[in-house]
């Protein structure tokens, strides 16, 4: 059976490139990994060699079901990426822009209560324990200075 190929498929407001294989086109979702992906694909019942572009109408949307409602699957805590969500209690999975504004509220709540990870967010600093005398250093360099001889006056 000839199915036609498609160059562009649309899942979740993302495009995907038709030629990719389903599993690495699924990671440019962000939000995705590739471990996810392939759990994606086997639970959607489709040869993660497929390309993207040959996929049928109903295979589409079958992942895209699953893309869309990832915390009501039985998938395993330590592959969401808001597992026991501090608000609700539940198993979530986040993507797309959804991810990004939780990720800047994360932050901002943080920043509201001061914490030390707060603090170091707020200004510019490594976060996660990173030494920081010789690495992660912005802005402009600041070297030494050379004084200009003076003219003399005569």
């Amino acid at each position: 059976m000839s199915r036609e190929f498609k160059h562009i498929v649309r899942i979740v407001n993302t495009d995907l490139e038709g030629t990719r294989r389903i599993v690495y086109a699924l990671t440019v979702i962000k939000g995705i990994g590739i471990k996810l992906a392939k759990v994606i694909v086997d639970k959607a019942n489709i040869n993660p060699k497929t390309r993207v572009g040959f996929l049928s109408d109903a295979e589409i949307e079958r992942v895209t079901e699953i893309v869309k409602d990832l915390g009501s699957h039985e998938f395993p805590g330590w592959l969401l990426n808001r597992a026991k969500d501090s608000q609700t209690g539940k198993n979530l999975h986040l993507i797309g822009s959804d991810l990004v504004l939780q990720a800047k509220t994360d932050i901002d709540g943080m920043k509201n209560i001061r914490s030390w990870k707060g603090v170091r967010h707020a200004y510019g600093l490594k976060v996660r324990g990173q030494r920081t005398k010789a690495t992660g250093r912005t802005g402009k360099a600041i070297g030494v200075r050379v004084k200009k001889a003076r003219a003399r006056q005569q």
